[in-house]
C-alpha cells in the first residue's frame, strides 16, 4: 500500500482502533510485560471514547491502519498497525494534527526511544520528565512541545 492511498477521517467506532492499539503496543512497547499490556488494555476503550478527536488513517478498503487522538492542542495518542510502520503514515497523521488542530504538545514513554526519535524528528523537544506514568506505574514520561523547527 502506498501513502497516497491513505485517507484520513474522523473515527467514531473504537473496535478497530483498539486492535491497532493492542498490536502496536505489542510491537513497540518492549518494556511492558504481556500482563501489563493486558492490564492497560482494560482502560483503553474508555480512553478512546473520552478523547475528543480520533482521526484514523484508512486504507483503500476503508479499514483503519493507524490513528491519533487529540484533545485541544495535545496529541494524546498515535498508534500504527505494525504492518504499516515505516511507510510515512505516522508523519502524515502528525502533520495533519499540527496543521488542522494546532497540535503542539504530546507525551511519550521514555522507554520507547523509537517514538521519542520520531517526535524529535518532527520538531518536538522535551520540556519535562516524570519518573512514573499517569497511573503511577514505573514508566517515565517525557513531555514534549513543538519547537517550530520542522513544521
Amino acid at each position: 500500500m502506498k501513502l497516497t492511498e491513505i485517507t484520513l477521517r474522523e473515527e467514531k467506532t473504537i473496535n478497530d482502533l483498539f486492535e491497532i492499539w493492542k498490536e502496536s503496543v505489542k510491537a513497540t512497547h518492549n518494556f511492558l510485560s504481556k500482563q501489563e499490556i493486558d492490564r492497560i488494555a482494560a482502560y483503553v476503550p474508555m480512553a478512546l471514547r473520552e478523547v475528543p478527536r480520533l482521526i484514523a488513517a484508512v486504507n483503500p478498503d476503508g479499514i483503519p491502519v493507524a490513528f491519533m487522538g487529540i484533545d485541544q492542542n495535545r496529541l494524546e495518542m498515535l498508534f500504527i498497525s505494525p504492518a504499516e510502520r515505516g511507510k510515512g503514515i505516522g508523519k502524515l497523521l502528525l502533520k495533519h494534527g499540527i496543521e488542522a488542530y494546532s497540535v503542539d504538545e504530546l507525551c511519550v514513554n521514555e522507554q520507547n526511544p523509537q517514538a521519542r526519535g520520531f517526535y524529535e524528528h518532527m520538531g518536538f523537544e522535551v520540556y519535562k520528565r516524570t519518573d512514573v506514568d499517569e497511573q503511577g506505574g514505573p514508566y517515565p514520561l517525557l513531555y514534549m512541545r513543538l519547537s517550530g523547527l520542522n513544521q
